[in-house]
């Protein structure tokens, strides 16, 4: 009589999860061109409409938001898409209104504002740092969520994105900005402190969240460990929380240009040109 076989001891450590596949070049540079064509799209109707649109761009240091803003600008017209990024406040501006610096960079008719930081810095960075009281601090969670709904109110459309990026490609980045001398300048004395704080920046982060996550100014999380997928996810989002229509023109034909009759132009000599470096000689 045969003897059953014992069971086979099932490894009950749980699966690692699957690394995510990265777009490639290509398929990345065409849905990106494809997404940008959509945003100049969005900027002819938010003018023709007069519409007034604001962005905010929050997430921990080296998240990628730069980038994400970087590509949804590049090809709009900086008359009416504009960046705010403002540094830290003056002196003087210590004794005005918390939202008041703020306020002034918001969007007329027409116009869009992406903000590169915010007022959530006072939830955020000046929390962590001390760089607020605690009163402050608790006064801002509880006047900001009135602040935009003001804003809502007053007509315009109020967008909030997180970016969240786990601590391991974080680290990441902070290494390659200091190998990278083009990206050094990214590394602040700020980012480097809080290296050693990312704890109290989670804290503050789900503080945050909790008082301000409104129904009329919700949150986006934006995962942005891979950077591809991250600025396209973000810009098809922003996209559909806008309905727009092409309002594309006909094709333009130009106009034949007039010939210089009766005038003479001023000898090229007379002109200050720049050094013609490139290309170098040794150079195809």
């Amino acid at each position: 009589m045969s003897q059953k076989k014992p069971d086979r001891i099932k490894n009950s450590a749980p699966k690692s999860p699957r690394k995510q596949k990265v777009m490639g070049k290509r398929a990345y540079e065409k849905a990106l061109f494809e997404l940008q064509l959509e945003l100049v799209k969005l900027q002819a109707w938010v003018q023709h409409e007069g519409l007034k649109v604001v962005v905010l761009f929050e997430g921990r240091d080296a998240a990628g938001k730069g980038g994400v803003i970087k590509r949804i600008t590049q090809h709009l017209n900086p008359r009416i898409a504009r960046v705010v990024a403002l540094p830290a406040p003056t002196e003087r501006e210590t004794t005005q209104w918390y939202f008041q610096r703020y306020a002034q960079h918001l969007p007329a008719a027409g116009e869009i504002v992406l903000f590169d930081r915010s007022w959530y810095n006072r939830a955020g960075v000046e929390k962590v740092m001390g760089f607020c009281t605690e009163e402050e601090y608790k006064e801002f969670l509880r006047s900001c969520p009135e602040f935009e709904r003001m804003l809502v109110r007053s007509g315009i459309i109020l967008i909030k994105y997180w970016f969240s990026v786990s601590d391991d490609v974080q680290e990441k980045r902070f290494q390659a900005r200091l190998i990278e001398p083009h990206k050094r300048w990214k590394l602040s004395p700020m980012d480097l402190e809080s290296r050693s704080r990312w704890l109290d920046y989670s804290r503050a982060k789900d503080q945050m969240f909790a008082h301000t996550d409104i129904k009329q100014a919700p949150w986006y999380v934006v995962k942005s460990d891979i950077k591809k997928h991250a600025r396209l996810n973000c810009i098809a989002h922003l996209l559909s929380l806008i309905p727009y229509k092409d309002l594309t023109p006909e094709k333009i034909e130009l106009p034949k240009r007039n010939d210089n009759v009766g005038y003479v132009r001023p000898p090229m000599s007379d002109q200050t040109f720049i050094p013609e470096i490139y290309p170098k000689a040794d150079e195809d």
